[in-house]
């Protein structure tokens, strides 16, 4: 009875720790799909006003929008190539954890800029938007390196499969019509059988035309009309 009882025991402790480890799962799995969307708005927010602030302002204030703009751009037209390429081929993994350390300075260089946007002195960020714009160039020109490289990898395979699997096909609409291949060679037979008859035949019309000619007298023949014909020879 007592070890009914333990085994009862057990097995409820087991059920509420495996209950406690679900509820654990799905509420982590809750909260970062709500961080997920509650990220994606935020970056959408920013990034609508990042436009209209690059479109509607003039002067540094806009210049650093633009920048900030084509650096975000840029940077998230690159992570998500990377990431669905990855999936199919492993070998961008390595370009992946490139693009990861490029994000590091991607990032310093927005919140640098976010930090200018801010900046009252207009005249000291004006100084240094050339150096800016120089470093949002080489980071987004990395960037759509790795990310038109990724596409070319990606076109290449997708060429060499269509080209292999044309190949295929080829072979398979080839098979498909045997029967043309058998009638080519049955024509091709009976081509050859009914020159080999023209042959023979030509051959003994050719045997039997010199005795006929010289089972005849030459001196009856008559070449032309205009010719007399040969009286025959008589014997007294």
């Amino acid at each position: 009875m007592e070890a009914v009882i333990l085994i009862l025991g057990l097995l409820f402790v087991a059920f509420m720790a495996l209950g406690v480890y679900v509820s654990v799962k799905v509420i982590g799995a809750a909260k970062r799909g709500v961080d997920r969307t509650i990220t994606q708005a935020r970056r959408t927010v920013e990034e609508t006003t990042l436009r209209a602030k690059s479109y509607g302002q003039v002067g540094v204030a806009g210049e650093l929008a633009q920048l900030r703009l084509s650096l975000r751009t840029s940077m998230r037209a690159t992570q998500e190539a990377l990431q669905a390429g990855v999936a199919e081929d492993a070998s961008l993994s390595e370009s992946l954890g490139l693009f990861q350390r490029l994000s590091v300075h991607g990032q310093e260089l927005d919140d640098e800029l976010k930090r200018l946007e801010r900046e009252p002195d207009r005249t000291t960020v004006a100084s240094l938007l050339p150096g800016l714009k120089q470093r949002t160039q080489r980071i987004t020109h990395s960037a759509e390196s790795l990310r038109w490289a990724a596409r070319d990898r990606a076109r290449q395979f997708a060429d060499d499969d269509l080209a292999a699997l044309n190949t295929q096909i080829d072979v398979e609409a080839g098979a498909l019509r045997h029967w043309t291949v058998e009638e080519s060679s049955a024509g091709a037979g009976a081509g050859a059988a009914g020159r080999g008859g023209d042959r023979a035949r030509g051959a003994e019309a050719g045997e039997e035309g010199p005795e006929a000619l010289t089972a005849r007298d030459p001196r009856a023949q008559t070449g032309y009309p205009w010719q007399k014909a040969v009286r025959p020879e008589t014997t007294n």
